[in-house]
């Protein structure tokens, strides 16, 4: 091949290759490339739907069956909580006794506000129930709530034991109890899931209508907030 024709075939080359090029640029032309609008988006997952089967393993207070539940995480040494477990206190005594209400308590202890205290309290709790039955939960949640100073300042080697004395828990069984860690999977599982939920402080919350709809309560809501949204649910039949 000579030195003139190797000039004429590069840029010979060159104009084909633009011409394969703008057609294929024609014949997709007017055709809609896919886009991120035009994908097909998928639904985000409503983080209450995670909240666990309420089970007789639940500490319920009121009607298992009421047309209403609320699912309560909490943490023995929050002042909040402490605040809002009279809160519902008051809803079960106003709604619990037709069968409306339903209280279900779970364990939530914030380790990183209240190191070993509030974790050590909930599983006093379990053994509560171990030793006194389902009704000694409710018995010591109250007196707890009702003598602690909370956040973090209980002093739960003299609190403790006393309200152990009070109920008439076996000394020597219940020690046996608190250092045999059978229930620290239970409550850390209670733990995550009120995270999977979307708690992310004490108290949280979640009411479930007739109908299986969830609400979240974030926080200590007052009476007149939380009897709303009870009335509210009573609705959604």
């Amino acid at each position: 091949m000579t030195e003139n024709k190797k000039s004429l075939s590069v840029p010979t080359a060159i104009i084909i290759a633009g011409v394969i090029i703008a057609g294929a640029i024609f014949m997709t032309r007017g055709k809609a490339a896919p886009s991120a609008a035009n994908l097909p988006k998928e639904k985000k997952a409503d983080p209450l739907e995670s909240l666990s089967p309420i089970t007789n393993n639940d500490h319920i207070l009121g009607n298992p069956n009421a047309s209403i539940k609320i699912v309560e995480y909490s943490d023995f040494e929050c002042p909040f909580c402490k605040s809002f477990h009279f809160t519902m206190k008051k809803i079960i005594d106003e709604y619990g006794k037709s069968g409306e209400v339903a209280w279900v308590y779970r364990h939530f202890p914030l380790d990183s506000l209240h190191p070993v205290k509030a974790r050590k309290e909930a599983v006093f709790s379990e053994c509560a129930v171990e030793l006194g039955g389902k009704e000694a939960f409710w018995k010591f949640a109250d007196k707890l709530f009702e003598v602690t100073s909370s956040n973090n300042r209980t002093d739960i080697d003299i609190v403790l034991p006393k309200i152990a004395a009070d109920m008439g828990l076996d000394k020597t069984k219940f020690n046996e109890c608190l250092e045999s860690g059978r229930y620290d999977k239970h409550i850390q599982d209670e733990v995550d899931n009120a995270i999977a939920t979307g708690g992310r402080g004490t108290p949280w919350s979640i009411l479930v209508a007739p109908n299986g709809k969830k609400f979240p309560i974030n926080g200590a809501l007052p009476y007149s907030s939380v009897e709303e949204l009870v009335k509210m649910a009573l609705e959604e039949k």
